[in-house]
């Protein structure tokens, strides 16, 4: 049974930093492309940024600069420095994978496993 199970998330002040990690289980998670997700209060969830198994990133331009995806495919995880944050940012955070593709990645609307997310806040 596929398992993505993220944590890291909280309250921080505005200018703060999170990291977010999301442990996987129940396949080989260096064959996967994986990617970060969020979703505000009655907005659609987009695509904050994926990594595809040799390390290869893509960010959303509103968080180029800010925040960097990594993995670390002996220890099933993967993570997520966010710097600099902005009020803006407050959502729920979910990791994902994409299998298609042997773990290079197709794109943002790809992604087909979820975990059930973390909660960021940033205060003004």
């Amino acid at each position: 049974q596929v398992q993505l199970v993220e944590s890291g998330g909280g309250s921080v002040q505005a200018g703060g930093s999170l990291r977010l990690s999301c442990v996987v289980s129940g396949y080989t998670y260096s064959g996967y492309c994986m990617g970060w997700f969020r979703q505000a209060p009655g907005k659609e969830r987009e695509g904050v940024a994926r990594i595809n198994k040799y390390g290869g990133r893509t960010y959303a331009e509103f968080v180029k600069g800010r925040f960097t995806i990594s993995r670390d495919n002996a220890k099933n995880t993967l993570y997520l420095q966010m710097n600099s944050l902005k009020p803006e940012d407050t959502a729920m955070y979910y990791c994902a994978a994409d299998g298609s593709r042997g773990g290079l990645c197709s794109g943002f609307a790809a992604f087909g496993n979820w975990g059930q997310g973390t909660q960021v806040t940033v205060h003004s």
